[in-house]
């Protein structure tokens, strides 16, 4: 997807009087006490006699009330009941699931009822209700009655963790939306509000400003954020980042924090990795990205000294498969990447980024350096299948429904076997490829991609005998399944209903 151009626009013409207001105070208090004024002071405004806020204030204040009025109603909470491990840092190892609730903040991107909010906000998740924004209450505190709020079953649409981004639908017709989509990029010292429910308080707004762009919390992935200084809280989770005009700007993801509280370092997720993520979980469930059949690594100085390269820096090409469609475009190895779709490409994560967000059915224009030469290089992309995709294809839903726990799934077979084997702890059981609809079922915990190994006590080969060894469950005896998910083990119990 192609860079939006840089556009720097003034504020709103009441925070440009409002910040001239600022510095002529602070230009005034800096006088030391023997200086005396040239001329005789101004006679007191009639705002000053009344204690009134001057006319600027005013403005700025309307123009802020008028900002949050405008865009809370597109900020819904979001509220979690599902299961997760009793300690966190267990999450690598057999651990006990237990059952959990949690509240974060989503937005709403369509009118239909599509809501943006982040994976970790839905992660374990059994049931998702979604609380719509309070109206306005004629009572003088301000508060609405608990009795009074609009609380909808929400279901998922698709998660995707590496942008820890997740698509939720409700039943709606003309609810307020937020545009994902700004013609103004943000650009650091401007002003930013964060909506959301922080601790569970609904519709909070804070403002600041955007702190720095393109952070990189860690450098062995693509994903950079929006640095602000808008205080974060947990529970803002999923919630927007808005400009002035109500423009989504990023969605609140994270925090860092030595006491678990806002200091001041929130970060977002850009509006353009959102756009990109929410179109392509709306229409496939998960997020479709493009491969050129090339591999790349960052170039070092010994790496530069060791291969005779032009430069000490960026990213260079360290792998070209046969028949791909680099190796079809001229890409060789070797070639540094100095650019990707007009982007300039100084490091691996940026190359990864700016194909992340490629359209599938344009091609990538690759500026790179052979030598000395400059070439402009035109690589067809193809797209890179979800495993999901792979899973779904080999559903069959007479033989894959297990009902008792209201979930597909299909055994660890043949073309299957030889693909999967290799990355999970235990080689065998049944692999969860998604949930049945509309089947009264216990509260599993259960989500796509999770390995069934074993079902209390006997171990699970094949969805048959999965299903066998359930329906030979009464009704509330206990149900302990082994799982794999993530490359860990854990269990997860419940009583069969």
């Amino acid at each position: 997807m192609p860079s939006p151009r840089r556009v720097r626009t003034s504020p709103p013409k009441a925070v440009c009087i409002a910040l001239i207001a600022v510095f002529s105070v602070a230009s005034v208090g800096a006088q030391t006490a023997n200086q005396k004024p040239t001329t005789e002071p101004a006679p007191p405004t009639a705002a000053s006699k009344t204690g009134e806020a001057p006319n600027v204030l005013v403005q700025l204040n309307a123009a802020l009330e008028g900002l949050a009025e405008k865009v809370s109603p597109a900020v819904v909470q979001i509220l979690v009941t599902g299961f997760g491990p009793i300690r966190e840092e267990d999450r690598s190892q057999t651990a006990l699931i237990v059952r959990q609730h949690a509240v974060g903040s989503g937005v709403i991107v369509d009118p239909t009822g599509y809501i943006v909010t982040n994976s970790h906000v839905v992660e374990g998740a059994q049931q998702i209700r979604v609380a719509l924004p309070l109206g306005t209450s004629t009572d003088s505190s301000g508060l609405v009655p608990i009795g009074k709020r609009r609380i909808l079953d929400a279901r998922l649409v698709g998660q995707h963790k590496e942008t820890d981004l997740a698509l939720l639908k409700i039943d709606g017709r003309d609810l307020p939306t937020l545009p994902l989509v700004s013609h103004e990029p943000p650009h650091v010292g401007q002003l930013v509000f964060a909506i959301g429910s922080p601790e569970g308080l609904q519709n909070s707004v804070t403002m600041g400003v955007v702190s720095a762009l393109a952070r990189q919390p860690d450098p062995t992935k693509a994903m950079t954020y929006i640095q602000t200084d808008a205080p974060i809280n947990p529970g803002n989770s999923g919630g927007p980042l808005v400009d002035m005009n109500g423009s989504v700007v990023g969605i609140n993801t994270f925090i860092l924090s030595q006491g678990g509280g806002s200091e001041g370092l929130g970060f977002a997720i850009p509006a353009r990795v959102v756009d990109f993520v929410y179109h392509s979980l709306r229409k496939y469930g998960h997020v479709h990205r493009v491969e050129i059949g090339a591999a790349a690594q960052d170039i070092t100085p010994t790496l530069a000294d060791g291969l005779k390269l032009p430069q000490s820096w960026g990213v260079v090409v360290v792998d070209v498969t046969p028949d791909g469609p680099a190796a079809a475009a001229g890409l060789q190895i070797q070639d540094i990447i100095l650019s990707a779709d007009g982007r300039r490409i100084e490091t691996l994560p940026g190359l990864t980024a700016a194909l992340y967000l490629h359209r599938i059915d344009k091609v990538v224009k690759l500026d790179v350096l052979r030598g000395k030469e400059r070439k402009t290089l035109y690589v067809p992309a193809i797209e890179h299948r979800d495993q999901m995709d792979q899973l779904l294809d080999a559903v069959n839903p007479e033989n894959s429904l297990v009902a008792r726990l209201g979930v597909l799934a299909i055994d660890i077979s043949g073309d299957l076997a030889a693909k999967v084997k290799s990355e999970l702890r235990i080689p065998s059981g049944v692999i969860v490829v998604g949930r049945a609809a509309e089947l009264i079922t216990p509260e599993t915990g259960l989500q796509a991609g999770d390995v069934i190994h074993q079902l209390n006590t006997t171990h699970i080969d094949t969805v048959a005998q999965l299903r066998s060894g359930l329906d030979a469950l009464k009704r509330e005896a206990p149900v302990v399944l082994q799982i794999e998910r993530d490359g860990g083990l854990m269990y997860v119990s419940f009583e069969m209903e």
